[in-house]
């Protein structure tokens, strides 16, 4: 558990773990961990070397690349229910708009009380929906940008086209 890291400051409950305030002994990590591919070995205080699996290993290497950059580390088992700040915080939204969000089924949620729970991977789920519908978007307007001929356009030409498919997308017609 990231709790017993040394130099660490975590919050152990909530799987959180902040970079250290020195930063030297992390960039020997990250420094020995670009060095080597390959997964390394644990060793304990009384010698006893324990193999790292793969999927630890790269967990490692993303945790220390992550902290090098000054991230914050979460580490939230995929069954984990959420309060609905925490679902906010994860998601990077307002605690209302979480709720306007759960309240009209774009996120189910449990309310065994007085309080709504939210699924992690409700919270995955949710992401990766609207990361497709993104894309789904800006592919369309890719296409309709190279059927209306605009990458050989003048910005001129762009700006006009970009206004009038903003009202289609309105509903509106007016120039």
């Amino acid at each position: 558990m990231l709790a017993g890291v040394k130099g660490a400051t975590t919050t152990a409950q909530a799987g959180v773990a902040f970079p250290p305030h020195d930063l030297g002994a992390l960039l020997d990590l990250a420094r020995f961990l670009d060095l080597h591919a390959e997964p390394a070995l644990l060793l304990g205080p009384d010698g006893e070397q324990v193999p790292l699996p793969e999927e630890v290993y790269r967990l490692l290497v993303e945790v220390v690349n992550s902290m090098r950059q000054g991230k914050i580390i979460t580490l939230v088992p995929h069954t984990r229910r959420l309060t609905t700040q925490e679902a906010a915080d994860f998601l990077g939204i307002s605690r209302p708009t979480l709720v306007r969000l759960l309240e009209e089924g774009h996120i189910p949620f449990d309310q065994p009380g007085r309080h709504r729970r939210v699924l992690f991977t409700d919270l995955l789920a949710y992401q990766e929906r609207r990361r497709a519908e993104r894309r789904a978007a800006l592919d369309r307007m890719t296409e309709d940008a190279s059927e209306a001929g605009l990458y050989d356009a003048r910005p001129e030409d762009y700006a006009a086209a970009l206004k009038a498919a903003r009202r289609r997308s309105a509903g509106t017609t007016a120039p």
